[in-house]
C-alpha cells in the first residue's frame, strides 16, 4: 500500500499545482488520511434518477482524494450510476470551473455497493486545501432503497430533479431543491502529508446540535483548526447510546465502522453517555458504563489507537433531567477521571459547568435546550480536547 501510495503521488505532482505540491514533494510516503466523515445515522427514502450534491468540509488537504460511500443501512443493492468531485465555488451548488473528476470504481464508472456494506472509490486526482469545502455529487438511477443519510448536517447540500442526472455539471443551477442531510457519502480521504487522523466519537454534542448552521462550529472543526497537521474525523450520531441501540447502532456495535476502521486513525476521543442516562429505559449502573468504556478502549489498543476519554457534560434544566441520573453522570464522571480505563481525559465537564450550580451547563454556552451547546460552547470543548490532545 506504502508503494502503490509514492507511485499515485509521483504520478499527481505533474498535475498539482503550487503549495499542494510542495505538501506531498515534502514526504517520502504519502499516506490516506481521514479529512472528513459523517457516520450513517439513519434512511430516507430513495429518489430514482436523482443526484444529490452533498456540500463536506475537509480538515486537511493533499493532491488525491477518494470518497467513502454508504449501503450500509439499506435492505437491497445500491446503484451508483455516477459519483464525481469538485471543490466548491462560493456558497451554493457551483463547482470551481475545472476541478470537476469522476470517481471510478476498480476503473469503471458505475458500481453497486451490496446491502449493509461501504464501498471506496478510486484515488481521484484533485489537489484540495485545507479547509475546503468538497462537493460530492452521487446520482442513484435506480433509486434503489432505502438511502443510508446522516440525518443532521448542519450544512445545506443540493438534489437536481429526479430524471435529470446531472452529476457532471460544474454549474449547480440544476440542483433546485435543499436538503439538510448527506446521502450516501461517509468519508473523504486525501492522500499528502498529514500525520493521521484523530475520531471524535459521540452522539448530537459531537454531531453538532446547538451550533450555528452552515458556519462548521461544531466542537470537531473547531479541533481540526487547531489540528493543522492532523485530519479531524466527526463520527457523531445524534440520539446515539453508549449502552444500546438507538439512533442508529449503540457506539459498540459502530465503533469499528465509525472509528477504528477510518485512514490514519491514531487517536479516539470518546464523548458518549448522556442519552444512556436520560433516555428510556434508564442506564443507572455505573459499572456497565465503565464495563464498555474498557470494552471500546481494549479494541482500539489492539489497532494501536489512542483514546481520550471525555467527560459527561451538565445538562439540568433539560426536559428528561433528574436527580437520580444527575447521580450517574457524576459516578461515570469519577470513573472517566480515575478509572484509569483512558489513555487520557479531557475533562469538557469541568469546562463548561455554571460554577454557581455546577449541574447546568453556563449559561453563556447554552443554546436554550440546557443539553446541547452554542457556538461558544463548542469552542470550549474543542479548547479542552486540544489541550490535551498536545501533552
Amino acid at each position: 500500500m506504502v508503494k502503490a501510495g509514492r507511485v499515485l503521488a509521483a504520478l499527481l505532482l505533474a498535475s498539482v499545482p503550487g503549495t499542494a505540491a510542495k505538501a506531498v514533494a515534502e514526504t517520502t510516503a504519502p499516506r490516506w488520511t481521514g479529512s472528513w466523515e459523517a457516520a450513517p445515522s439513519g434512511t430516507a427514502a430513495a429518489l430514482r434518477g436523482a443526484a444529490f450534491r452533498n456540500v463536506v468540509h475537509l480538515s486537511v488537504g493533499g493532491g488525491a482524494v477518494r470518497v467513502r460511500l454508504s449501503n450500509r443501512l439499506g435492505t437491497a443493492p445500491l446503484r451508483l450510476g455516477a459519483v464525481t468531485v469538485a471543490l466548491r465555488r462560493g456558497a451554493g451548488a457551483d463547482a470551481v470551473p475545472g476541478t470537476l473528476r469522476t470517481a471510478t470504481f476498480q476503473g469503471a464508472p458505475t458500481a453497486t455497493v451490496p446491502p449493509g456494506r461501504d464501498l471506496l472509490t478510486d484515488p481521484v486526482p484533485l489537489a484540495v486545501p485545507a479547509a475546503a469545502d468538497l462537493l460530492v455529487t452521487v446520482l442513484t438511477p435506480d433509486g434503489s432503497g432505502p438511502a443510508t443519510f446522516h440525518r443532521t448536517a448542519l450544512q445545506t447540500s443540493y438534489l437536481a430533479p429526479v430524471g435529470t442526472g446531472h452529476a457532471a455539471d460544474e454549474t449547480g443551477a440544476a440542483y433546485t431543491r435543499a436538503t439538510s442531510s448527506w446521502y450516501y457519502v461517509t468519508g473523504v480521504d486525501v492522500l499528502g502529508t498529514a500525520e493521521g487522523s484523530v475520531v471524535a466519537f459521540g452522539d448530537s454534542l459531537t454531531d453538532g446540535n446547538g451550533s450555528t448552521p452552515g458556519a462548521n462550529h461544531r466542537w470537531p472543526d473547531r479541533l481540526a483548526g487547531r489540528l493543522t497537521r492532523l485530519g479531524v474525523l466527526n463520527a457523531g450520531v445524534a440520539g446515539n447510546r453508549l449502552l444500546r441501540d438507538g439512533t442508529g447502532p449503540s457506539a459498540l456495535a459502530r465503533l469499528d465502522a465509525d472509528a477504528l476502521d477510518r485512514a490514519g486513525a491514531r487517536t479516539l476521543v470518546v464523548l458518549e453517555g448522556i442519552n444512556d442516562i436520560k433516555g428510556t429505559p434508564v442506564a443507572d449502573d455505573p459499572a456497565a458504563f465503565a464495563d464498555a468504556y474498557r470494552a471500546l478502549v481494549a479494541r482500539a489498543h489492539a489497532r494501536g489507537i489512542r483514546v481520550v476519554g471525555v467527560t459527561l457534560t451538565p445538562y439540568a434544566g433539560y426536559t428528561a433531567y433528574t436527580a437520580a441520573g444527575e447521580a450517574v453522570r457524576r459516578k461515570v464522571n469519577a470513573f472517566i477521571r480515575t478509572g484509569g480505563a483512558f489513555d487520557a481525559v479531557a475533562d469538557a465537564d469541568a469546562a463548561v459547568r455554571d460554577p454557581a450550580r455546577p449541574e447546568r451547563i453556563r449559561p453563556g454556552y447554552d443554546p436554550g435546550d440546557h443539553l446541547h451547546f452554542n457556538d461558544a460552547g463548542m469552542r470550549a470543548i474543542a479548547d479542552t480536547v486540544a489541550a490535551v490532545l498536545a501533552r
